[in-house]
């Protein structure tokens, strides 16, 4: 068995009492410890920080860094939050280096078997999990396996470098920018569907709800690169989600929205032109009955508490980023 690799993990925090101890159990119950564990604060005024005191005090490399309480809230924010933690850890030999959301939970062998995908793989530039919100995990058609979530992203460190780290996106697409420009970059990127972990929060909740928020992925899509015709079939296969039909017509609606006011990219030229490529020959493979392994669904994935989950969710999840 190969050597597992060094790893410190960095996790954003704002107001996140209700979930983070969940995570925190988690990841003092690992197999593999990681070097550090930078949490920061980000102005939090929940009890968060007290959490996170209880178990630094029994676990030293566990480190809350804590910034300044703000008003204003927005995505690039998580980035100059990991960008503080950060830099702690620099100065460290680690080799891989870790996003974790403060709002997750997974068994106590999940990073040690993520560990052991990069020790196995030196083009491996990005990896992870699939989530679940309680549904179930991803269903393939209209994502793919090369994308992993933001809600427990591992880096190789070359390639985080590589990438400049995540760019601050206001309106968030932080995660998917990231993952893509390492492909861009020449990287491999994974996401393992033996094993799963737990999202606590509804994803997409904490800033709009409902409707709204379908209409509001769509202009994300959009203001992300995603190819017109992907968008197309996309919201189409969402109709068959709940809200039935709506979700997905808003969703196209907010896209075509953009498209048709041409509203800016946050992404470059060439980041838009990568990413419709890849959905174009993904949407081609999908009609000819000719997707690859790395595309093909989950049959059963493990449950991060030691049960199983169905396939297929039709819940939200993170393929509106894909």
């Amino acid at each position: 068995m190969a050597t597992l690799p060094d790893y410190v993990l960095i996790t954003p925090a704002r107001n996140e009492a209700q979930f983070i101890e969940l995570t925190l159990k988690s990841v003092v119950s690992q197999t593999v410890h990681p070097l550090r564990w930078v949490i920061v604060s980000d102005g939090s005024t929940d009890g968060t920080d007290e959490l996170v005191n209880k178990y630094s005090a029994h676990n030293t490399w566990i480190e809350l860094v804590r910034l300044p309480e703000r008003k204003e809230r927005h995505f690039a924010a998580k980035v100059l939050a990991f960008n503080a933690g950060w830099e702690r850890v620099i100065h460290l030999p680690y080799s891989i280096i870790g996003n974790l959301d403060a709002d997750i939970s997974f068994d106590c062998e999940h990073l040690e078997f993520l560990l052991s995908k990069f020790a196995e793989n030196p083009r491996l530039g990005v990896g992870g999990t699939p989530f679940t919100e309680g549904k179930g995990t991803y269903d393939f058609r209209f994502t793919s396996i090369e994308h992993v979530s933001g809600a427990c992203q591992l880096f190789r460190r070359e390639c985080f470098e590589a990438i400049g780290g995540y760019t601050p996106i206001k309106g968030g697409g932080v995660d998917l920018v990231a993952v893509v420009t390492s492909r861009m970059k020449g990287w491999q990127t994974r996401s393992f569907p033996e094993k799963v972990c737990l999202h606590h929060r509804k994803m997409g909740s904490g800033m709009n709800r409902g409707l709204k928020l379908s209409f509001k992925w769509g202009q994300s899509d959009h203001r992300l690169g995603s190819h017109p015709v992907w968008q197309l079939f996309r919201c189409f296969y969402q109709m068959t989600n709940r809200p039935y039909v709506l979700g997905g017509a808003f969703c196209l609606s907010g896209y075509y929205f953009s498209f048709l006011t041409r509203r800016p990219r946050a992404v470059t030229k060439e980041f838009a032109e990568f990413r419709g490529k890849e959905q174009m020959e993904r949407l081609k493979r999908l009609f000819k009955g000719t997707r690859t392994v790395t595309e093909m669904p989950v049959l059963a994935t493990c449950h991060a508490t030691g049960g199983c989950v169905s396939p297929r969710s039709k819940g939200k999840s993170d393929d509106h980023k894909v």
